[in-house]
């Protein structure tokens, strides 16, 4: 597999000899309308390409638009070196105004070709962020979550006249208020949070080193966000081989991420010289080859037992005594699946809230079983257990 290394070298080696990659990058005045090419990046105007493509055809959408900083002047380092800022031409917009209005076109798009269970991601600094939450909320999507992406390696503030950025938002959101349903894989998150609930605070460098494309020494890419962020956002918010978009490639880390995690892409790029950039790097990413190796398994996913299929089938036995992790709550099995303990009677769950004092309870969390080495075993185990010996965990059941 290439390394970032190689893939840099790689992209300077095909921008010097202007490789073809027509087998990737389509113009959009060559694209069918409602049509939906898959592991493609558009060349062209994003308000425009997106008018091409069909209905509620996309799973998940990130967008990193143009921030609309509009530098007044160059930013200086203490030793009088310029900083390598975004002064680039697809940031300028002439007025507030006409910078709302772009914003308002290609959301109205965006929302039109989701689906009815996607969900779309927008990242912004403190430019912008703002003005695009408003105009989001005008146009009827509801946001899910802002997320702070916390940079671990901030550019400092040279002049000293105000707290360094070391932040940007995103803005994670629905298609409407009434949308029933969208993708989130919270045990992925999980796991990867060393099985702590992820925050919505991420701590992550900014795009530097190795993963930093250059061409003849300088940045290919003025704003190349990290594989991080959208490794994170791909993993959460899609599944294997659902179609993510992104309405302005860039240098390709979404396409590349989504590549790499089995999923399908589409990105809309202007600058013919990024679609180079992204369709190099694309070309050089291998796809995940096992899917299994995507899908974090939860107990949501795995088949459902009842407790008394456990004693049905006798992994459990009536009458047998049941305790909380300390032994001081201790019930009794009977044969219908219910548990007795003092005057109450009722399911795992039931006796277990009992006994927390609370509404609800999950009793797989909460009862164990004492085995014959007076060791307590969690009820959670002795269901796994079932599950293994009756080939019912699928998810993993094949994957040596």
């Amino acid at each position: 597999m290439p390394t970032f290394s190689q893939a840099r070298l790689e992209i300077g080696q095909v921008t010097n000899s202007e490789k073809n990659y027509d087998n990737i990058i389509i113009d959009i005045k060559n694209l069918i309308k409602n049509t939906l090419p898959v592991d493609k990046i558009l060349m062209g105007d994003c308000v425009e390409a997106l008018k091409l493509l069909p209905d509620k055809s996309i799973d998940l959408i990130f967008a990193d638009p143009p921030y609309n900083l509009q530098l007044q002047t160059e930013l200086l380092r203490p030793n009088q070196t310029v900083v390598d800022g975004v002064d680039d031409e697809w940031d300028k917009f002439t007025s507030t105004d006409e910078y709302d209005l772009f914003t308002k076109n290609w959301l109205t798009e965006c929302k039109r070709v989701l689906k009815s269970s996607g969900t779309i991601w927008v990242i912004g600094s403190y430019h912008n962020i703002f003005r695009v939450g408003k105009i989001m909320a005008d146009l009827g999507y509801w946001t899910i979550n802002d997320v702070i992406w916390y940079k671990t390696n901030p550019m400092p503030n040279f002049k000293g006249t105000r707290f360094t950025n070391a932040t940007e938002t995103l803005i994670w959101a629905m298609v409407s208020k009434e949308q029933k349903s969208y993708t989130f894989n919270y045990h992925t998150m999980k796991s990867i949070n060393e099985d702590k609930q992820m925050t919505n605070v991420w701590h992550l460098p900014l795009c530097t080193g190795p993963e930093r494309i250059k061409i003849d020494g300088e940045k290919a890419h003025s704003t190349q966000k990290p594989e991080a962020i959208l490794y994170r956002v791909i993993l959460s918010s899609s599944n294997e081989d659902q179609v993510v978009l992104d309405p302005f490639l860039g240098s390709g880390t979404t396409a590349a991420v989504a590549k790499k995690l089995g999923r399908r892409f589409l990105g809309i790029e202007i600058h013919a010289p990024y679609t180079q950039v992204a369709a190099a790097r694309i070309e050089a990413v291998t796809r995940i080859p096992d899917g299994r190796l995507l899908v974090t398994p939860s107990k949501r996913t795995q088949p459902r037992v009842a407790f008394s299929t456990l004693i049905e089938s006798g992994y459990l036995s009536i009458g047998q005594e049941i305790y909380n992790k300390g032994r001081t709550k201790k019930a009794l099995i009977h044969a219908d699946g219910s548990l007795v303990l003092d005057a109450v009677k009722g399911s795992i769950h039931k006796v277990a809230a009992y006994c927390m004092g609370q509404t609800n309870f999950n009793g797989w969390e909460y009862w164990y079983v004492d085995l014959d080495n007076k060791k307590l075993v969690p009820i959670d185990s002795i269901r796994s257990q079932y599950l293994e010996d009756n080939n019912m965990k699928r998810e993993f059941s094949d994957l040596s």
